[in-house]
């Protein structure tokens, strides 16, 4: 297994709740460490690590929405698909579907994202390139 050269670790509250949630948006259990309510999770070649809070390394309060100011873009192959299957299930949109544009230097690239939260709020923006 390779590993990103960057891969961030969430703390959760409930890493059995996350775990049902991430594997419904089609994420994969690499590897975990039950004992430790730890386990990595991969999709699409995207890569975060779930810890259940166990006091450590948290360098202050957390409360909700965990993640205040951070949004992971996960690139998606069908950004379409995955929203439909979403908004489906009537779970809460952040940010609807949409066409975004960033500059990237001389060029300007387009991409469909939307965005919504985990279980413990942190803000997932799901993307595809055009």
């Amino acid at each position: 297994m390779e590993f990103n050269p960057i891969v961030p670790e969430l703390y959760v509250s409930n890493i059995d709740k996350s775990l049902v949630f991430y594997k419904w948006l089609g994420f994969k259990v690499k590897y975990d460490r039950p004992e430790k309510r730890f386990a990595f999770i991969e999709r699409e070649g995207g890569q975060i690590m779930l810890c259940e809070r166990n006091g450590t390394w948290e360098t202050a309060e957390l409360a909700y929405p965990f993640g205040r100011g951070v949004n992971l873009e996960i690139g998606t192959e069908n950004v379409e698909a995955l929203y439909e299957k979403i908004n489906s299930a009537n779970y809460p949109i952040f940010e609807e579907l949409s066409i975004a544009e960033y500059r990237q230097g001389n060029k300007v690239i387009q991409q469909q994202e939307f965005l919504i939260q985990d279980p413990d709020g942190f803000l997932l923006r799901f993307s595809s390139s055009n």
